[in-house]
């Protein structure tokens, strides 16, 4: 098998068994990565690219959001709006406008991580009293 097919079979394998919140890190790596690329290069049909990319990104992070839910939600689309406005501004000849968001998707980023984790440490601890969580299924 040739290394591009490995990476991407790797690559898959681990989408389809990481969690629904280890997705939301992956995806947020994903944007992070994007904005990345788009602040180290001088090429614009490169920069173009990377930042359409994580515009895209950021349009499927916004309609997953459910904003009448209320929690975090109408933070999250105000956010993602404002990061849509500012790479927009960096794609128009702006590429300064790049880094305030980077530093923004890095922390939501630290942010999903932080909660995968717990998550996981929960699910991993036995349920109180010495039983499992499916004694309690009925």
């Amino acid at each position: 098998m040739a290394v591009d097919e490995l990476r991407a079979r790797y690559l898959r394998d681990r989408v389809m068994t990481a969690t629904p919140v280890q997705r939301v890190v992956m995806v947020y790596d994903r944007l992070g990565l994007d904005l990345t690329l788009a602040e180290g290069t001088s090429d614009l049909a490169e920069l173009g690219g990377h930042l359409s990319h994580a515009l895209e990104i950021l349009a499927e992070l916004r309609a997953s959001l459910d904003v009448s839910a209320g929690g975090p939600a109408p933070n999250l689309a105000d956010i993602y709006s404002f990061a849509t406005r500012e790479l927009l501004a960096a794609r128009g000849g702006q590429p300064e406008r790049i880094a305030p968001v980077r530093a923004i998707v890095a922390q939501l980023r630290e942010a999903w991580a932080q909660a995968a984790e717990q998550i996981s440490t929960v699910a991993a601890q036995p349920a109180a009293g010495g039983t499992s969580a499916g004694a309690w299924v009925g």
